[in-house]
């Protein structure tokens, strides 16, 4: 199976202006994320697909850009445009452009699960802080007993009745909550098809796109893995990635 890796990049982030193109130890953003996704042995290509020029002008030196739409609504969408030029295409790994330390492992992991059959695959890691577990902004997933995704929510699920006395921290130790982690990987057609599909009603809610595979029936493994991602969402985290770097 033929599988590429898509990293979707905005110049205009709302938190972050030109976030893509900033310098981490040395290196941009975007470039720091290519070189880890380089290193998944399940990639046949990386991608960059973004609408912004400034972006192209300085990616094309390392790395293939698609310029997309400026009219896509999510990154997915930006993604199935980019992946429906390249030839040869099986499947599609969806990586987040503002993760330079992602793990190749995961990505390994997530394309993995479609070569075993899956038609979307994703990726969860145990929820160890109690903060994280009541977060709305840290996304929960419950999954059954042949890895599928039951359910995504900004809610912790699932309720513990048993334990809805105890505190949180006594909860989370009942219970291996699951926090989801934002990498998506897909069958090529499913991709094309999905993005095609209106908004459901389950992702109009919880303001998860995901939700919008589960609500038309499209199943969605789950690799568990032991990761958690460090993202780059404002400017402070900036130096939090150099002080990683600098320990290894």
């Amino acid at each position: 199976m033929n599988v590429i890796g898509v990293i979707p990049a905005r110049f205009a982030s709302s938190r972050f202006p030109g976030k893509p193109l900033v310098p981490i130890a040395g290196k941009i953003l975007l470039q720091r994320v290519v070189e880890q996704c380089r290193k998944a042995s399940t990639l046949r290509e990386v991608v960059v697909a973004t609408d912004d020029e400034r972006i192209r002008q300085v990616a094309s030196g390392f790395c293939r850009v698609e310029m997309t739409s400026p009219d896509h609504p999510s990154g997915t969408d930006r993604v199935a445009e980019a992946a429906s030029r390249v030839e040869g295409c099986d499947a599609v790994v969806n990586i987040q452009g503002d993760e330079p330390l992602i793990d190749p492992s995961v990505i390994e992991s997530v394309a993995r699960l479609l070569a075993e059959g899956a038609e979307m695959s994703t990726a969860a890691t145990p929820i160890r802080e109690v903060e994280e577990m009541e977060s709305p902004n840290v996304v929960k997933v419950v999954v059954s007993t042949t890895g599928r995704a039951l359910y995504f929510s900004r809610r912790t699920i699932p309720y513990l009745r048993d334990a809805a006395g105890r505190s949180p921290g006594e909860q989370l130790a009942a219970f291996p909550f699951l926090k989801h982690l934002g990498i998506y990987g897909y069958r090529r057609e499913t991709l094309l098809r999905l993005v095609r599909l209106p908004v459901s009603a389950l992702e109009q809610a919880e303001r998860l796109e995901q939700l919008r595979a589960l609500e038309n029936g499209v199943p969605i493994a789950v690799a568990t893995v032991d990761y958690d991602s460090v993202g780059v969402d404002v400017p402070p985290d900036v130096q939090k990635v150099e002080r990683i770097l600098a320990g290894r």
